[in-house]
């Protein structure tokens, strides 16, 4: 337990750099994400947030940080897309990550089950890990927390078919979790301004994770072209 405190501590009040390009993604590439979370670093981030072994693998060489790990992966059957399967845990697990997220979301699963009955066994199995649950709801983090997990993030809100109308970053969300639950809260998605930052620290969230917003130039520029049009 000391070691989960080591990295709940090293990234409290501080900032988490999600560095990920998806592959239709010009900056798609393990050496440009490792460039990227360089220079997230050499900016004063306490944190990474990467997708895919390859790439974490490569930010590991110049970034000596805690990770939050993910693997994106489709089925066919299911939306859930954010390490789907244990077959992704035991990846990021095997390489060492400091923190796994994972989609704990009320959706079904590429096996047929949901989070509720999947992640007992998986708490079970990896007792030392960090989890991370990646919710979009106040009812997913409700039952993400009395699962078991070591952290609760509101990375998927707005991101679900029913939260998809809400406007973010949810707020309201945030400030509910961190009330009623006594572990890190991680605020996420759709953070994109210096000043939501400042609000968001003053609920009292443990972190905050900013990714599209520092390390995704198409969405940024396709941003000040709207503003401009």
């Amino acid at each position: 337990m000391t070691n989960k405190s080591n990295i709940f501590n090293s990234i409290k009040g501080k900032l988490v750099v999600s560095c990920q390009a998806l592959p239709e993604e010009p900056l798609h590439s393990p050496y440009i994400m490792g460039r990227m979370a360089y220079a997230a670093s050499l900016g004063g981030a306490a944190g990474i947030r990467a997708n895919g072994i390859e790439d974490i693998k490569e930010i590991k060489k110049s970034v000596n940080l805690p990770i939050i790990g993910i693997i994106k992966r489709v089925y066919k059957n299911s939306d859930v897309f954010i390490t789907p399967t244990e077959r992704e845990i035991e990846l990021l697990y095997n390489e060492g990550v400091d923190i796994i997220a994972l989609d704990a979301t009320k959706r079904i699963r590429p096996d047929g089950k949901t989070i509720s009955q999947v992640f007992p066994d998986i708490r079970k199995r990896y007792t030392d890990q960090i989890f991370m649950a990646d919710c979009s709801t106040y009812e997913e983090a409700k039952e993400a927390y009395r699962l078991g997990f070591d952290c609760l993030g509101t990375t998927l809100s707005g991101y679900t078919d029913y939260t998809k109308d809400i406007s973010l970053p949810n707020l309201e969300l945030m400030e509910r979790l961190v009330k009623d639950f006594d572990i890190p809260i991680i605020a996420e998605g759709g953070i994109w301004t210096i000043e939501e930052v400042k609000e968001i620290f003053k609920l009292g969230v443990h972190t905050v994770v900013i990714g599209s917003a520092i390390t995704r130039p198409m969405l940024i520029t396709e941003r000040f072209v709207k503003a401009i049009g």
